[in-house]
C-alpha cells in the first residue's frame, strides 16, 4: 500500500486484526520493510502489525530536492501522517540496528505515543561495520558447528528502487543527538543484542541509562539478529511481551 505525505509517498503494510495492539517495526539500515517477512506470522496472531519503508528506501520514494529531509525528525513526521492515516494512537515498536537509532529519536519526539519498545542490535556509538561483519561470520560459524539451520533472507530485503536515495536516508543518524533521547525513556523496553555483536557494549550501556530498560544477550548471534535468527528474536520478543501483561 502507499500513502502521499510531504513531498513523499510512503510504501507500507498492515497485518493481524485492526482490533490488536499496534506494533510497528523499524527496518534497519539498508534495509527494507521486506527484513521483517519471517517474524511477521508470528506477530500477526496477537499484534496489529504495520511495517514501512521510510522515505528514499525500499519502495518509498522522495520528490524533494532539498537533502535535509533525510532525518529523524521527518521520517517522525512521516511515520506520524502514517499512523493518523490508520487510525493509530499509541502503539508498540520493535526495531532493528540503525533503525534503533531511528525509533529513539522518534521516541524523544513523540514519547506520548509508544507504550514498549524491543531494540534489537542497538546502538548509539560509533557503528563499526567491519566489527559487525567478523562478529556475523564467527557467529555463523557457531551456529553451523551446532547444527541450526541457515535461515533464507528474505526475498527483496535490501531492494531499493532509489539507490541514491537509499543511502542519503542512512545520513539521518548523524544529524541527531541520541544521549538524551536514552535518558528520556520512561516506557518499557527491552535490548536484545547477539553475544557476537560488537553493539552489545552500547546496548549494555542504553540500558543502564534507563530506568525501565531490559537487556537479552542472544547466544551465537551477530549483528543483523533478525535477518539471521528470526526464531530466535520472536521467541524473546513474544516471551518479554507477555510478561509485561503479567506485570500490569
Amino acid at each position: 500500500m502507499e500513502l502521499e505525505v510531504d513531498q513523499a509517498k510512503l510504501n507500507f503494510e498492515t497485518h493481524g486484526n485492526p482490533k490488536n495492539a499496534p506494533l510497528v517495526l523499524w527496518h534497519g539500515a539498508g534495509c527494507t520493510l521486506r527484513m521483517w517477512d519471517n517474524v511477521i506470522s508470528g506477530l500477526a496472531n496477537k499484534f496489529y502489525v504495520v511495517t514501512f519503508d521510510i522515505r528514499g528506501a525500499g519502495k518509498s520514494l522522495n520528490f524533494d530536492d532539498n537533502e535535509d529531509v533525510f532525518s529523524f525528525e521527518k521520517y517522525s513526521e512521516d511515520l506520524n501522517h502514517l499512523l493518523r492515516h490508520l487510525k493509530i494512537g499509541k502503539f508498540n515498536l520493535w526495531s532493528m540496528a540503525w533503525g534503533t537509532r531511528a525509533a529513539l529519536a522518534y521516541s524523544s519526539l513523540n514519547s506520548d505515543k509508544i507504550l514498549s519498545a524491543v531494540f534489537s542490535d542497538a546502538s548509539i556509538a560509533y557503528a563499526d561495520v567491519e566489527a559487525q561483519r567478523k562478529g556475523l561470520k564467527k557467529a555463523m560459524a557457531r551456529q553451523e558447528s551446532m547444527g541450526i539451520k541457515k535461515f533464507e533472507l528474505p526475498k527483496g530485503w535490501n531492494e531499493h528502487i532509489n539507490k541514491k536515495n537509499a543511502g542519503l536516508s542512512l545520513t539521518a543518524a548523524a544529524k541527531f543527538n541520541l544521549d538524551q533521547a536514552v535518558s528520556s525513556i520512561s516506557y518499557p523496553f527491552l535490548v536484545m543484542t547477539g553475544d557476537h555483536d560488537p553493539n552489545l557494549t552500547s546496548s549494555k550501556d542504553i540500558v543502564s541509562q534507563s530506568a525501565s530498560g531490559n537487556l537479552k544477550i542472544l547466544d551465537n548471534v551477530g549483528h543483523g539478529s533478525v535477518l539471521q535468527r528470526p526464531d530466535l528474536v520472536l521467541e524473546n520478543f513474544l516471551s518479554w511481551h507477555n510478561l509485561q501483561i503479567k506485570e500490569i
